[in-house]
């Protein structure tokens, strides 16, 4: 069964609004198209086939009816609040939906799913695929949601290839290295994730620069960075002011070496 890391959601009232700052810093960023079903539309950012999803609302009342869909029952909770927006959930690729939905029930996950989504593009052109949510009782970070995606990872890459979507960044040859996660307590956070994905965990470090003890699971396409402050720095100040999340995006080969915050999150680039 593959794993590999999909993509980063990050919540935004108008994702058409992160195309400038973005292209600022180097990034090549495109508007993506519209969830007519769910009320939802987005603007995407490719590093191959890992991307950032910029995602927003623009119909309220239908997005509000998809209780099955955590994605957006977790959007509509969360954006209008006075810090919703940032980043919000990681998604993860597999080529197994049904067979991983039966593997997380049978670990004592609650399971939403396989459930079908698509996405129209401004072309007209329609893109198809799953979608899978588990919950733990108990957990404070949200737990990622499983993409299977209609059409194979190569076809994909030819897709995107083709519409200029995974040329140069300005910046360069730019990776998407990693997500790191702000959390309060590290080893029951990563006890659950290691249940959810059956994957090792590195031993556990201090990061200096973010004040905090880590653990890293390396995902097939990024990583994983798990950390829990040990003192006042980054880490604290987003739990404080959000709770457990996705905080920070690691960023390689973008010519350039800073730490910075942009569209309400944290940005690494080295």
């Amino acid at each position: 069964m593959q794993l590999a890391f999909d993509h980063l959601v990050w919540f935004f009232k108008k994702p058409e609004e992160a195309i400038a700052p973005l292209e600022q810093v180097g990034l090549k960023v495109a508007p993506g198209g519209r969830h007519e079903s769910w009320g939802t539309y987005n603007t995407l950012s490719y590093f191959g086939l890992s991307y950032l999803e910029f995602l927003g609302i623009e119909d309220w009342q239908r997005a509000e009816t998809h209780e099955a869909n955590r994605l957006i029952t977790h959007i509509v909770e969360q954006l209008p609040k006075d810090n919703g927006e940032g980043p919000a959930r990681i998604a993860i690729r597999t080529n197994e939906i049904e067979a991983l939905a039966e593997q997380l029930k049978q670990k004592g996950f609650t399971v939403y799913g396989p459930i079908p989504g698509e996405r129209v593009r401004g072309d007209g052109e329609i893109i198809r695929w799953s979608l899978l949510f588990p919950e733990y009782e108990g957990a404070e970070l949200r737990l990622p949601f499983f993409i299977q995606w209609e059409k194979s990872d190569e076809e994909r890459l030819a897709e995107l290839d083709q519409q200029g979507l995974i040329d140069l960044h300005p910046a360069g040859h730019v990776r998407f290295e990693g997500v790191a996660f702000a959390i309060h307590n590290l080893d029951e956070t990563l006890s659950v994730w290691k249940k959810l994905l059956d994957m090792p965990i590195s031993e556990e470090f201090i990061d200096q620069e973010l004040n905090a003890r880590c653990g890293k699971i390396a995902l097939e396409g990024t990583e994983l960075l798990f950390c829990s402050p040990i003192g006042e720095g980054m880490v604290a100040e987003v739990l404080k002011e959000k709770g457990e999340t996705p905080f920070l995006v690691n960023l390689s080969a973008t010519n350039q070496r800073r730490v910075f915050e942009m569209l309400k999150g944290y940005w690494s680039f080295k």
